[in-house]
């Protein structure tokens, strides 16, 4: 069990989800401490019914944490993950920066929870659109091995925090109103638009965010020959991202057996059924842990193929969700040794 745990990031859309499913979850500890910015330290948040003050984040925060969960900008992961593996503080990061390190396990507990125990102190969540296309996936990779994955993601303005959000809604109102409306959070309107852009340009035509969907994904199979082809796209919607996800296995797979393969794995929700119009829509899926799929069907293109339809609250499972579960897959383990 850790003793004494901390939030990185506590006062961010993500830490206060963070905060409410480690009460939800009943997450054991005897202290737990909320770090943030200089910007919010000395402001005060609820936690089980009672008031706690906000503390910066700075090296000394750690000398008697046992484990943290951060959720912070790259940068902001970039500093403060040293200072807390230095003092022997295990570090569940949701930022992309440690994503990549060969010597940092990038978890989602329900694919590799091996993973997450042979750390050396620092455990990676991947991002969020990975992270429910790989545990759509997991079922069907383990019973006819998937070679190709084709994906379009349909994301949501939560993906840009807040501001993305609050963007959608002004924006949406403007253009309602026919009024000019200045756009901050996104390149271009998002109102009433798609935008085939998400992250910088990054590699032969693909975007980081792409890239990120190609990499993050061989790395938690520990397959690098799975071939992924991603088009990222941020749509006007509040929360919860889509995929539609095209997979080519090297056994066939039937509906059926894909049906009750998805079925049957921890943290996936079927609804599928074409004919009464049932199916994974960002509304119904807006605050559930689980990862949707509905519209499983065989590819008519490829011998071998199957696609369907796949939704998840970005923020939950895509985020707060992932790294609250890897910190319990820890405290699992040590409890059973």
């Amino acid at each position: 069990m850790f003793e004494s745990i901390a939030i990185v990031g506590a006062t961010g859309a993500v830490g206060q989800i963070i905060r409410r499913l480690l009460v939800e979850r009943e997450f054991p500890h005897s202290k737990i401490t909320f770090l943030a910015s200089a910007r919010s330290a000395g402001s005060t948040i609820e936690f089980a019914g009672q008031q706690h003050t906000v503390e910066e984040l700075k090296p000394k925060a750690f000398d008697d944490i046992d484990l943290a969960i951060g959720s912070t900008p790259d940068p902001v992961a970039k500093d403060f993950v040293p200072w807390a593996k230095e003092r022997n503080c295990v570090v569940v990061d949701e930022s992309g920066y440690w994503r990549m390190d060969p010597t940092v396990p990038l978890v989602v507990p329900e694919v590799n929870p091996e993973a997450a125990l042979a750390h050396q102190g620092i455990i990676a969540s991947p991002n969020c659109s990975t992270t429910q296309m790989v545990l759509a996936m997991k079922p069907l990779h383990d019973a006819g091995r998937i070679r190709r994955v084709v994906v379009s993601t349909y994301q949501a303005t939560s993906g840009a925090g807040v501001a993305g959000q609050e963007e959608l809604v002004a924006s949406s109102q403007a253009a309602l109103n026919g009024d000019d409306h200045e756009h901050t959070a996104f390149a271009y309107p998002i109102a009433f638009n798609l935008i085939p852009q998400i992250g910088s340009e990054k590699h032969e035509g693909y975007t980081s965010e792409e890239m990120k969907m190609v990499w993050e994904t061989q790395k938690i199979f520990g397959d690098e020959s799975i071939k992924v082809c991603p088009t990222c796209v941020r749509v006007p919607v509040s929360n919860c991202h889509s995929e539609s996800i095209l997979v080519e296995t090297e056994k066939k797979i039937s509906v059926d057996a894909a049906r009750d393969l998805f079925a049957a794995t921890p943290g996936i929700k079927v609804v599928d059924n074409l004919g009464a119009g049932e199916y994974p829509m960002p509304k119904d899926c807006d605050g559930d842990d689980a990862t949707f799929v509905g519209r499983i069907r065989e590819d008519l293109s490829c011998k071998n193929g199957l696609t369907f339809w796949c939704v998840s609250d970005n923020l939950r499972k895509g985020a707060a969700t992932n790294a609250v579960q890897i910190a319990e897959l820890l405290v699992n383990s040590s409890a059973a040794v």
